[in-house]
């Protein structure tokens, strides 16, 4: 019904800045919510970011929170991070995530991309 293609992931340096991107196709006008998630080697899955079908309601990751943007172009039927100041700790692949429900747990994403690697060197 929905397919979610991330991209934009690379190796940085700590300090550093990067911009993904999530482009979503198929029944993009059921979409509400879109969030983003990552997981790093040996660890569960975490919440990053959410926003709503409008971009105005946002919600981040305390670990996240003055450094990461999420954003959203709905004619284009994509949605961003943008992350500066990154850390070695920001290493993970990080997921794109589509509900078509508004008001939606970070739990309850039913469509998801396939990952895109964000490496952080110091």
């Amino acid at each position: 019904q929905v397919q979610l293609v991330e991209s934009g992931g690379r190796l940085v340096q700590a300090g550093g800045s990067l911009s993904l991107s999530c482009v979503a196709s198929g029944r993009t006008f059921d979409i509400y919510d879109m969030g983003w998630f990552r997981q790093a080697p040996g660890k569960e899955r975490e919440f990053v970011a959410i926003t709503s079908r409008s971009g105005v309601n946002t919600d981040y990751a305390d670990s996240v929170k003055g450094r990461f943007t999420i954003s959203r172009d709905n004619a284009k039927n994509t949605v961003y991070l943008q992350m500066n100041s990154l850390k070695a700790e920001d290493t993970a692949v990080y997921y794109c995530a589509a509900s078509m429900v508004p008001g939606t747990h970070q739990d309850e994403f039913r469509f998801w991309g396939q990952g895109t690697q964000v490496t952080v060197s110091s």
